[in-house]
């Protein structure tokens, strides 16, 4: 049906800056929503950030000034665009995305997600 992959995962240093990329590929005819996830150990998976179609976006309070969500419609692509990192940003990133395939059913699929590092 409808796949996301990420990519841009990685170690880096408190301070630092990494840019998150996750690309939708299938039949897709309205996508709706994508949103990045963040899962770190012993924790439950917490919202990070929101697009809408309409360009509308939403971050969660730990991250707001400090991470920036974009997307190109036509691409089916988003990015996370993630500075000033901080340890407590460590956690496995996920991609989301809801819309409409092309046979006009709903779709709701996540990515594999990948590791974002933080260190001291």
């Amino acid at each position: 049906q409808v796949q996301l992959v990420e990519s841009g995962g990685g170690l880096v240093q408190a301070g630092g800056s990494l840019r998150l990329s996750c690309a939708a590929s299938g039949s897709i005819f309205k996508l709706n929503t994508m949103e990045w996830y963040r899962q770190a150990p012993g924790k439950q998976r917490e919202l990070v950030a929101r697009i809408r179609a309409g360009g509308n976006t939403v971050y969660a309070d730990s991250v707001k000034g400090r991470f920036t969500i974009s997307g190109d419609s036509a691409k089916n692509t988003v990015w996370l665009q993630m500075n000033s990192l901080k340890p407590e940003d460590t956690a496995v990133y996920y991609c989301h995305s809801e819309g409409v395939n092309g046979v006009l059913r709903a779709y709701d699929s996540w990515g594999q997600g990948t590791q974002v590092t933080v260190s001291s």
